[in-house]
């Protein structure tokens, strides 16, 4: 059913919506941002591999065809977003990083039309210049840039290979088991991270203690279980479940959420707070991002079978 499938994506966001707040507190305990991603990745791909070896080994069958699209998975869509945005939440707050990040559904929208030659409608193309004058407020560019430079270009790369995330969990054939190329997609990103995350360096002991963050506190080994098993075992199971079930162009609109959620559970846990322009430019981005997805998905009912096919499934 339809209402389920928008259902897991939603819990998919919710879940995602804790990353950047749960990494706000590994930071805050000692652990830099590359050091956090690879505890991340680690820890959910052994969890999810353990669970599939036992529950589901033929899950864990990697065809052989698909070797290089497990790898290009693993790079792109879990290792580049993951480092790119702990790296961008150092400089700018949660809720803005998940704002420049989910420009992604636009992009979906852009590579339908450009790359798989398919056509759109004007309301796509009115969708991805909302998202971008509602970024231009986000980042209050009357005001020469108010928010940290490096910091944008992070979000707006993390972006780009968010949207890379769900056209690749929305092009694998039945051949893929699901679960198996989240579980083999986390473990790869953690053996591609070890170059530069260094886990020997990682300060393990700070895992015993508590870290605090916005006036909140939190024990670490709590933080780093919740970033683990909630905010991506769950998150990405439930987020590339429902990109199969719905096609990438609703997916990523429905993941639109996690902005909202992210920014919400900031605020809580961490005492981050959105100024007025972030709130408003934040709302243009989203209404864009809708805009443009909601066009690329209605684009079926004008067009043959075949075409129809081809748009909704991105």
């Amino acid at each position: 059913m339809r209402a389920v499938s928008l259902g897991i994506a939603a819990v998919s966001a919710l879940c995602f919506g804790f990353s950047g707040p749960m990494a706000k507190f590994l930071g805050a305990a000692g652990l830099t941002p590359l050091e956090a991603v690879w505890v991340r990745m680690a820890g959910a791909g052994v969890v999810l591999l353990l669970v599939l070896a036992a529950v589901r080994p033929k899950a864990l069958r990697i065809p052989r065809d698909r070797l290089l699209f497990f790898a290009a998975y693993a790079v792109v869509a879990v290792a580049a977003v993951q480092c790119l945005f702990f790296l961008a939440i150092t400089r700018l707050p949660v809720g803005v990083a998940l704002l420049i990040e989910y420009t992604s559904p636009v992009m979906v929208a852009l590579w339908v039309r450009f790359v798989r030659h398919v056509r759109l409608p004007r309301s796509a193309y009115l969708g991805a210049i909302v998202a971008v004058a509602g970024l231009a407020v986000v980042v209050e560019v009357w005001d020469g840039l108010r928010l940290d430079a490096v910091g944008l270009l992070l979000a707006l790369v993390a972006s780009a290979c968010c949207a890379g995330y769900f056209l690749m969990s929305d092009s694998f054939g039945d051949d893929v088991d699901t679960l198996g190329l989240v579980g083999w997609g986390m473990l790869g990103a953690a053996v591609a991270l070890v170059p530069v995350s260094r886990p020997w360096d990682i300060p393990w002991s700070a895992f015993a203690g508590s870290a605090s963050v916005g006036g909140h506190s939190l024990p670490v080994a709590g933080a780093a279980a919740w970033l683990v098993l909630i905010a991506t075992v769950v998150a990405y199971v439930t987020g590339v479940t429902a990109v199969r079930r719905l096609s990438a162009a609703v997916g990523a609109t429905v993941a639109s959420m996690e902005v909202i959620a992210g920014a919400v559970i900031a605020w809580v846990l961490a005492g981050e707070r959105l100024g007025p322009a972030q709130i408003v430019g934040g709302a243009v981005v989203l209404g864009g991002a809708l805009l443009a997805q909601s066009a690329t998905v209605r684009l079926p009912a004008a067009h043959d079978p075949a075409t129809a096919v081809e748009a909704a499934r991105v």
